[in-house]
């Protein structure tokens, strides 16, 4: 693939877990001075072939070589040794902690906070990172606890970088700074691996693409001589039509109607501040907003999960009837014949039991409705049976455990579930976060049947090309207020992400 020299070859690498094949003889070469994609639908081995490169598992069979020469690499601080630094997708700091504190967290020697607020500094004059060395995690947004964690890799001697999923919750802005960055990283001769699902990006960024399918590497080549379809094509193995379809609404009607909502946390901190909007039958309303500005808590407000300070959240019947939400618990907003569907951010912390098979899971939304003693356990098992099959669920069957599945097959079942209550309100959260490109556009087009069907779709989604492409209209929240409400149909990216961060003003459609 090029003339240089591979600073790590990765030969017959096969990774197992139990009976399930993470990895399969993968070939993989990583060179100085790149950047490269590692591409493949979700359960594919990418995350599992880049945590063996980076000491968290350890191969079953095959070769490691840096720089020509076989080595093993049992752990993380092996790892380091080589050079190597990963930062996952969940960071790994301690939120009371510094920033300077977190970077020399956990190395050897006698501490100097001082030496190291230098050593820091120059890192981040060398790369362009803004970083404050003092300022406590807890403080910090996404994309600067990003940034530590990737100082720290610098901070110990990191020659080639990993970055599983690195703009998930970043702004478009964010994002930039961050490939200016990397792009810096790869010109002073760093090795740059990030995992992405996002095809624009891989053609924005890297310089060459790996591309990995059920485990197995299935080839690759520069970035140049390719496109977003043909990458596409070679992770599922067949022709994907990358367009999100958008019909046109059908007739809307006030659906939901929040005014002046109003919602504190524990601590007292203000997470929604006077938030008014109107949702439509038959539309889809995007919600945008950087992690953490009052999304979740939007949705479980409506939901009937979350404690209001003041403000109304009105239910409109078909004929005009209006019924209060607010003071009524989740049941009842169900069993009133609101059928709210809700999918949460943490599928596995409060969506779905981990340890329960797809039936059971299938069963938490409808075992009140048997009668008698017993639940019903026929109708979850045809459920369940019917969204493995209709949504293509990776699993052995209905009767497997979920927390055996992989993420995007969990989440499957998640979405599988909710639509199934045939609900006229649908509040999806991150309904995609994590999902390859096949999976996504199976739940687009999901949550485009319910939109047709006449359901008011609320969707919260972190990926704003696909907001502008799905949503009839985009709600911008910034600190928990409302930045504007932009139509989606022609609304420019840039000025979002700068309504996301209060750079652009206030726009409002009526």
């Amino acid at each position: 693939m090029s003339e240089k020299t591979p600073v790590i070859k990765m030969r017959d690498i096969s990774k197992a877990f139990g009976s399930k094949i993470a990895n399969d003889k993968v070939w993989l070469d990583i060179y100085r001075g790149e950047i490269l994609a590692l591409l493949g639908e979700n359960g594919s081995g990418k995350t599992t072939l880049m945590n063996m490169l980076s000491g968290i598992y350890f191969p079953d069979e095959g070769e490691i070589y840096i720089d020509d020469k076989p080595v093993t690499i049992a752990s993380p601080k092996d790892a380091f040794g080589f050079g190597i630094g990963m930062i996952h997708q969940h960071f790994k700091l301690v939120d009371v902690l510094s920033a300077t504190e977190n970077i020399v967290l956990g190395l050897p020697g006698k501490l100097d906070l001082k030496g190291a607020r230098e050593a820091i500094k120059k890192i981040c004059d060398t790369y362009g990172f803004d970083v404050n060395p003092d300022k406590k995690i807890y403080e910090m947004s996404v994309s600067e606890k990003q940034t530590v964690e990737i100082v720290k890799a610098l901070y110990r001697g990191a020659e080639i970088l990993i970055l599983d999923e690195p703009t998930a919750v970043l702004t478009p802005q964010e994002t930039d700074k961050l490939f200016n960055v990397l792009r810096a990283m790869r010109d002073d001769g760093k090795a740059i691996v990030i995992i992405t699902h996002k095809m624009h990006e891989v053609e924005a960024l890297s310089d060459r693409v790996a591309v990995l399918r059920h485990g197995h590497f299935v080839g690759d080549m520069l970035t140049k001589d390719t496109n977003a379809q043909e990458m596409t094509n070679m992770m599922v193995g067949r022709p994907v039509v990358l367009n999100i379809d958008r019909p046109e609404p059908k007739d809307p009607k006030p659906r939901i109607e929040v005014k002046n909502l109003t919602v504190r946390d524990m601590d007292g901190i203000i997470k929604l501040d006077n938030v008014s909007f109107t949702a439509n039958t038959g539309e889809i309303l995007g919600i945008a907003g950087i992690s953490g500005c009052g999304q979740k808590e939007l949705l479980e407000a409506i939901a009937g999960l979350q404690p209001v300070e003041s403000g109304t959240v009105t239910y409109i019947e078909d004929d005009g009837r209006r019924e209060e939400l607010l003071g009524k618990d989740p049941l009842a907003i169900q069993n009133m014949g609101v059928a709210l569907s809700f999918v949460p951010e943490d599928r596995l912390g409060m969506g779905l039991v981990g340890n329960m098979d797809l039936s059971d899971n299938m069963m938490l939304r409808s075992f009140r409705r048997g009668k008698g003693l017993f639940a019903d356990r026929k109708t979850p098992h045809k459920l369940a049976e019917k969204v493995v099959h209709d949504l293509e669920v990776v699993t052995p069957s209905v009767s497997t455990p979920v927390r055996l599945l992989s993420g995007g097959n969990v989440q499957k079942v998640l979405v599988g579930r909710e639509i199934s209550e045939a609900p006229t309100v649908l509040l999806t959260a991150y309904a995609v976060r994590g999902l390859d490109i096949n999976a996504s556009y199976m739940i687009y087009d999901l949550i485009n049947k319910q939109k047709q069907a006449g359901v008011a779709v609320i969707y919260v989604g972190e990926d704003l090309d696909v907001l502008l492409e799905l949503s009839d209209r985009i709600l911008v929240l910034c600190g928990g207020k409302v930045s504007g409400i932009v139509p989606g149909r022609g609304a420019k990216k840039r000025d979002v992400g700068m309504m996301m961060t209060r750079l652009g003003g206030t726009k409002d459609e009526k």
